[in-house]
Order: structure tokens, then C-alpha cells, then sequence
């Protein structure tokens, strides 16, 4: 279910897209509850039996094993493409690397979240190093992000996630959409998938306008020595990227082995991050509510079993993550089973589906979303 809640706990219904997602759908979220009670107690319950588990502890040996693996994909994908040379049958290496770098992605997200080690400096640099450096995306301005997101997700003005931008989350965007806002807004669940496709290239201009842009803002949440590491690593990236493209490769394709790999890079992590919240309750901006709930509400688990987790990364946990963003991603699958009987005691709707049915909710929630703007349709 899509639901808006404003101040005091009052909601107004979009139409129902759990429903209509069949079998895949989840619990309806009791919001009111959520927003009128505040129960902090709840959330130290439920972390005192996830430490009393061991589900907080570091996996140094899983991560260094994950890291290693993923550095020899990486190595394999551009030997590949050293020794094919000027061919076309480099677009299969294109699509190799673009499941290689979103693997990596991947390692430097849990960086970030300091799952990988207990030393904050340990993350920041495995997180420059597979991020900046690897990949291409900037970490620094990805974790500033990412931290407001977990904070408030699905919370309008608050979370970044679902802020007016190329899609529209809240039927207040939409009214505010202006052309060619609105002939896209008109269309956005038609378009989604085909839009992820730019995901990739927004994420590089985004982490390179916060580092190299003029304004203040994109420069006050770092230092400047963190600056020069960081926009040296993007440099590095980009230019050994580009040199290796066009030295190998004729002019056409190196375009087109860009475009594919960035596009196919940029909808695995589009489709990774996508069923996470997107379809599942959106806060108004003056909504208050207790940590536990604020998380697990906005959230939704896929099923699926360990080829599901490795091609997530873990995010299909979501709950848990938001829960505990530190947790080591291979201990997310075993606190699943804790946080899902505590919510059932506690008559808290815990959503687990589907990654078809994921889907659906999302491309409903973005088609009811843009129905104001379809006078053809009755809303």
C-alpha cells in the first residue's frame, strides 16, 4: 500500500497497489499507531536479542574473501578486454564489467556503512578505493546522501531518495511539475526501467559536481585534504578509463562499449536500490515516529535464497539493513527470522515479497502517482 501521512497520523489512500500486486502483496502498515506513539523501548528490545545473537560482529574473513573475488572480476573483465582488442564482441565485455562494477558498488556501500571494519579510516578508505577510485562515483557525496536517506526514508523533505527530480514520488511533486516535467511525469512508470539506463552517468556528474562545483554546499561537508583524495581518485578513474577505451578501440566502439557498460551499470544498481522503498508508505513532513517503525514500515524484504543475496548485494534485506546499518551483509539473512517474529509480536507490518511483485508495486505507485496528470483517466 502507497499511503501519505501528514502531521497527526491521518493518511490519504492512493489506490491500493499491494492489492493489485496478487500474492506478492504485504500487510497494510498501521500509520496512525506509528505516528502517535512513540516507543523507543521497542527498538533497544530487538537490539539487545540481535547483539545476544552476534549479529553485530565483524566478518573480516567474508569481506577480504568478497573483496579479493570481486578485484579478480574486475582484472578478468579488462584482460578480456585487452586481448579481444578492436571488436565488437566487446560489448559482451561491456556487459561483464557493468555486473563487475556494480559489484563493487556494492562493497563500497557496506564500506560505508562501516560493516566491513571497526575503524572508521579502514571504511573511508576501502570506500574511496572501490568507489572513486574503481568505479568512478563519489563517495564522499554518496555517504552524505545515503545517511540522510537512512535517517528519514520515505519522508518527505527529508529523505533525498524521493525528492523532485527526473521521477515523482508524491502527488504534491507532480502538481508542481511544469513541462517536460509534467509529458514525463504523464509516462514515469512506462519510462522507469529505460531512465535507470542514465542512472550510471548521473551518479558520476553527481559526485563530481559535489566535489569540483563552485557552490558552498558542495564543498562544507568535506575537508580539503578529503577533496584532493577524493577528486584525484574520480580523475584516475576517469582518465584510465577513457585512455584504455579509446587506445584499444576504434572512436565508435568506444562509444558504444561506454554507453552500453555505464547503461547497463547504471540499471543493475537502479533495479538493486529500486524494490528497497519505492511503492511503501511515504511520511509527511511533519510526521513523527519511533525509529523501529519509521524503518520497517518504509521498508520491504525480497524472497529468494543465496543467488537472490549475492546479485543485491544484501539489500535485499532491507529491513534489517535500515534496522542496523552496520550488521555485516552476511549476517542480514540470519537476523531476518529475529526482526520478523518481534514485529509479529508486536503487530508491526513486516513486507517480504516478491522480486516480480517488488516490481509491480513500484510501477503502480508511479502510475497512481502521475494520474493527476491523465485527464483522460478518472482519479
Amino acid at each position: 500500500m502507497t499511503t501519505t501521512v501528514p502531521a497527526g497520523g491521518t493518511r490519504s489512500r492512493a489506490p491500493n497497489l499491494a492489492d493489485a500486486a496478487g500474492p506478492a502483496a504485504c500487510p497494510a502498515p498501521n500509520l496512525a499507531d506509528a505516528a502517535g506513539r512513540a516507543r523507543g523501548s521497542d527498538y533497544a528490545t530487538l537490539s539487545r536479542q540481535v547483539k545476544r545473537a552476534g549479529l553485530l560482529a565483524r566478518r573480516p574473513g567474508y569481506y577480504w574473501a568478497k573483496a579479493t573475488t570481486n578485484l579478480l572480476l574486475l582484472a578478468a573483465g579488462w584482460a578480456a578486454f585487452a586481448l579481444i582488442g578492436p571488436s565488437w564482441w566487446q560489448l559482451a565485455v561491456a556487459a561483464f564489467l557493468a555486473v563487475a562494477f556494480t559489484q563493487t558498488a556494492f562493497l563500497g556501500h557496506d564500506a560505508g556503512h562501516r560493516q566491513i571494519s571497526g575503524s572508521k579510516r579502514v571504511n573511508a578508505l576501502l570506500g574511496r578505493l572501490h568507489g572513486n577510485l574503481l568505479i568512478g562515483l563519489g563517495y564522499g557525496w554518496w555517504v552524505a546522501k545515503h545517511n540522510r536517506h537512512h535517517a528519514h526514508p520515505n519522508h518527505v523533505g527529508r529523505d533525498p531518495d524521493i525528492a523532485t527530480g527526473a521521477l515523482s514520488f508524491t502527488r504534491q511533486s507532480v502538481r508542481a511539475r511544469r513541462a517536460p516535467g509534467v509529458w514525463l511525469a504523464r509516462r514515469q512508470a512506462w519510462l522507469f526501467f529505460p531512465m535507470l539506463l542514465l542512472e550510471g552517468f548521473h551518479l558520476h556528474l553527481a559526485g563530481a559536481r559535489a566535489l569540483f562545483g563552485r557552490g558552498a554546499t558542495s564543498r562544507a561537508n568535506a575537508s580539503a585534504t578529503t577533496r584532493l583524495i577524493e577528486g584525484g581518485l574520480l580523475l584516475a578513474h576517469a582518465a584510465g578509463y577513457l585512455t584504455v577505451l579509446f587506445w584499444v578501440l576504434d572512436p565508435v566502439q568506444a562509444v558504444g562499449f561506454l554507453l552500453l557498460q555505464q547503461g547497463l551499470f547504471g540499471l543493475y544498481l537502479g533495479c538493486s536500490f529500486a524494490p528497497n522503498h519505492k511503492g511503501m508508505p511515504i511520511f509527511g513532513r511533519d510526521h513523527r515516529s519511533d525509529f523501529l517503525r519509521r524503518q520497517v514500515l518504509t521498508a520491504r524484504d525480497i524472497r529468494g535464497g543465496r543467488i537472490t543475496d549475492f546479485a543485491f548485494g544484501g539489500l535485499n534485506y532491507q529491513i534489517e539493513h535500515h534496522l542496523f546499518p552496520s550488521m555485516p551483509r552476511p549476517n542480514l539473512r540470519h537476523a531476518q527470522a529475529l526482526v520478523r517474529a518481534f514485529c509479529t509480536r508486536n503487530d508491526i507490518a513486516y513486507c517480504e515479497t516478491s522480486l516480480p511483485g517488488s516490481y509491480a508495486q513500484v510501477l503502480r505507485h508511479l502510475h497512481a502517482v502521475g494520474g493527476p496528470l491523465r485527464p483522460e483517466l478518472e482519479y
